[in-house]
């Protein structure tokens, strides 16, 4: 599968976005999807990650209630809602899929992911 990130931006603090990730190939639908981030000088981090179906969601404690994930099957389409955006937040956004994702700590780790998109820059001034 093939991934295209896309959304990002330049906004100020408190400001809204939404990312999208369009994946090719008809397998979609059986795919785990991630969103990571990567902020300059850091390491990769998890941020939010959806099963296959939507029946279940996971987020990164720092943007718990803040940020959600979604997904549109048909349209083969993984989306990031961001509100309340921090300076914090600034980063590299990455989409992720993998099929062999059975544990809420394989949803979370970058490691057990096999594909990836390019990142969309997210940049959120004070």
């Amino acid at each position: 599968v093939q991934l295209q990130a896309s959304g990002g931006g330049l906004v100020q603090a408190g400001a809204f976005l939404r990312l999208s990730c369009a994946a090719s190939g008809r397998t979609f639908s059986t795919y785990g999807m991630g969103w990571f981030r990567q902020a300059p000088g850091k390491e990769r981090e998890f941020v939010a990650a959806i099963r296959w179906s939507g029946s279940r969601t996971y987020y990164a404690d720092s943007v718990k209630g803040r940020f959600t994930i979604s997904r549109d099957n048909a349209k083969n389409t993984v989306y990031l809602q961001m509100n309340s955006l921090k300076p914090e937040d600034t980063a590299a956004y990455y989409c992720a899929a993998a099929t062999a994702l059975y544990s809420p700590t394989d949803y979370t780790s970058d490691r057990d992911y096999g594909y990836w998109g390019q990142g969309t820059l997210v940049t959120v001034s004070s």
